[in-house]
């Protein structure tokens, strides 16, 4: 008898049992369990480590009117790209409120469209591992951050940028509904996004989907990604949105 079927008869035994509880015990046997990893947690800290240093993404603060290709509105005061495209940066009057004070006056970030966060998995070794990017970031601490397999906005599914469309795209645009296994919105932090909610997805792979798994991205299981979490700034937030109904 699996360990599954164990845990299952216990609860039944005791009257525990609801439509979920079946998902529930998989969860739970999947953030517990160490072996079949496709790698060792060390190696992928060590991995992680050395893409940290390996980053030559440089970072210089400039002023605001030295941005290329942003300019500031000459009626509204707004900081916005020049197509029009990727988010502004706008100015709110919040009042009558239940908070600290009755009211105050902020810039806010507005997006016009929503963004696209998803993690694509698989079984290996009879393993769920995750893919995870080791993304740069120009506000990361260190730089990077274990991200989604894909974060993007739809001006970058677009190629607004002018850049390439993003990595693995192709597999949350549009895909097979039996290989969604999670796809909600949710909001972004509303005290710095005005009306802004991602499309959070997990979209799990089989054996006949094969992937080129570039040198940025790793396969971890579900309790790697909660080992790291007791490192400081290591799973990025949208890694945690989009697992935690897990």
């Amino acid at each position: 008898m699996s360990l599954k079927s164990k845990i299952l008869n216990v609860l039944l035994e005791n009257h525990i049992n609801n439509e979920s509880i079946e998902k529930h015990i998989e969860s739970f046997l999947e953030q517990v369990q160490t072996d079949n990893s496709l790698h060792s947690t060390d190696y992928i800290i060590k991995w992680y480590e050395k893409k940290r240093a390996e980053c030559t993404m440089k970072l210089t603060e400039i002023p605001v009117n030295e941005l290329k290709g942003w300019h500031t509105d000459s009626q509204t005061g707004n900081i916005q790209h020049d197509s029009g495209e990727f988010f502004s940066i706008i100015g709110l009057d919040v009042g009558n409120t239940t908070r600290e004070v009755s009211g105050w006056t902020q810039p806010i970030v507005y997006q016009k469209e929503m963004g696209v966060l998803g993690i694509i998995c698989k079984k290996i070794n009879n393993r769920t591992h995750y893919l995870l990017h080791a993304k740069a970031e120009p506000g990361n601490v260190e730089k990077l951050q274990l991200s989604p397999t894909l974060q993007a906005t739809y001006s970058n599914l677009k190629m607004a940028h002018g850049g390439k469309r993003p990595r693995f795209s192709e597999y949350f645009i549009e895909p097979d509904p039996k290989k969604v296994k999670y796809s909600k919105w949710l909001a972004e932090d509303g005290g710095r996004f005005y009306l802004k909610s991602n499309l959070n997805m997990l979209v799990e792979l089989n054996d006949e989907d094969k992937l080129e798994i570039p040198d940025d991205c790793i396969w971890m299981t579900l309790n790697q990604i909660k080992d790291l979490l007791q490192y400081d700034n290591y799973i990025g937030p949208h890694v945690r949105s989009i697992l935690c109904h897990l």
